[in-house]
C-alpha cells in the first residue's frame, strides 16, 4: 500500500492553514505585523513541513521538526518575536488555534470534495474563532466604557473616542506621570509624522505580548468629557505600535491617573 502526494496541493494547504494561524495569533497578540510578513512566515512554514516530508528523517526527529522547529521558524518569521515570554505566549496560542480550526474543519471535511471549497470552509472558520475570542475577551472586561475626549495641538482640537481602561497604568518611570496612548494613524494625523514630533523620546513599557519600548510626547492640553469637562495640561502621549482596536471603536486609551493629578 502507497500514497501519492502532490506536493504542490501540500505546500499551498499548509501554506493556507499555516497563514491562518499565525494571523489568528497575530490579532490576539495585537503584534501589528502586516500581512506580507505574516504570509511569509506561513510560506516559511508550509516549505519546512514540505521538506520534512520529502526527506526520509527518522520518525523522532521528523516528530522534534512538526512541533517544535518548524512552528518556532513560522513565529520568528511572521510575528518578529523579541522575547522568550512574548515566544511562550505565541507558541501556546498557536497551537491553541490549530486545535480549534482542526477541530471545525475535521467536521466539515467529508463533505467538502474541492480544494477551493476547503480554503473557503478554514477563512470562515479563521473569523468564527477570532469572533469567539473577542465576545470572550469582551465578557472580562470591567471599568471600561468608551469617552469622548478632545486633545489640543498647535492650538487646534482634536476629538476622539477614548477607552477609559481602569486596567491602564502606565506611567513613565522618569516622573511617574500617566500615559496616554494614541492609536498611530490618529497620532499622526494630529502630531505629525514621528520625524515631526517636538520633543518625544523612549519608554519602556509592558504587554500581552512581552516587553517594548513606547515613543511619548506631550501635548498641549486635553479635555475629557466625563461627567461634565475634566481639563488635564500637557498629558503624557504615547504611541501604540499597532491599531489600538481592529474595528475602530476608539482612537485612544485613556490613563485614569490623568483626571487625579
Amino acid at each position: 500500500m502507497y500514497y501519492e502526494l502532490y506536493i504542490d496541493v501540500l505546500f499551498l494547504e499548509n501554506f493556507m492553514m499555516d497563514s491562518l494561524l499565525i494571523l489568528a495569533v497575530n490579532r490576539i497578540l495585537k503584534c501589528g505585523r502586516a500581512y506580507g510578513r505574516i504570509f511569509l512566515g506561513g510560506a516559511l512554514g508550509s516549505a519546512l513541513t514540505c521538506l520534512v516530508i520529502a526527506i526520509p528523517f527518522p520518525a523522532a526527529v521528523k516528530l522534534i521538526f512538526f512541533h517544535f522547529v518548524i512552528n518556532s521558524a513560522m513565529l520568528a518569521a511572521g510575528l518578529k518575536i523579541s522575547s522568550i515570554v512574548q515566544f511562550a505566549k505565541a507558541f501556546i496560542l498557536l497551537y491553541l488555534s490549530a486545535f480549534v480550526l482542526g477541530g471545525i474543519l475535521q467536521i466539515f471535511r467529508p463533505y467538502i470534495r474541492y480544494v477551493s471549497l476547503f480554503y473557503a470552509a478554514a477563512a470562515v472558520c479563521f473569523f468564527i474563532f477570532s469572533g469567539i475570542w473577542s465576545a470572550a475577551a469582551s465578557l472580562f472586561r470591567s471599568g471600561r466604557e468608551i469617552l469622548e475626549v478632545t486633545v489640543f495641538a498647535d492650538g487646534a482640537g482634536y476629538t476622539l473616542k477614548a477607552l477609559w481602561d481602569t486596567g491602564n497604568v502606565l506611567t513613565d518611570p522618569c516622573t511617574g506621570e500617566p500615559v496616554n496612548i494614541l492609536d498611530p494613524k490618529t497620532a499622526e494625523e494630529i502630531f505629525g509624522s514621528a520625524g515631526q514630533m517636538r520633543g518625544f523620546r523612549f519608554i519602556p513599557y509592558r504587554c500581552v505580548s512581552g516587553e517594548d519600548i513606547m515613543r511619548v510626547f506631550r501635548a498641549e492640553r486635553m479635555c475629557v468629557h466625563k461627567d461634565g469637562e475634566a481639563w488635564v495640561e500637557a498629558p503624557l502621549m504615547g504611541v501604540g505600535e499597532g491599531p489600538l482596536c481592529g474595528r475602530g471603536e476608539y482612537q485612544m486609551i485613556l490613563n485614569p491617573g490623568s483626571l487625579a493629578r
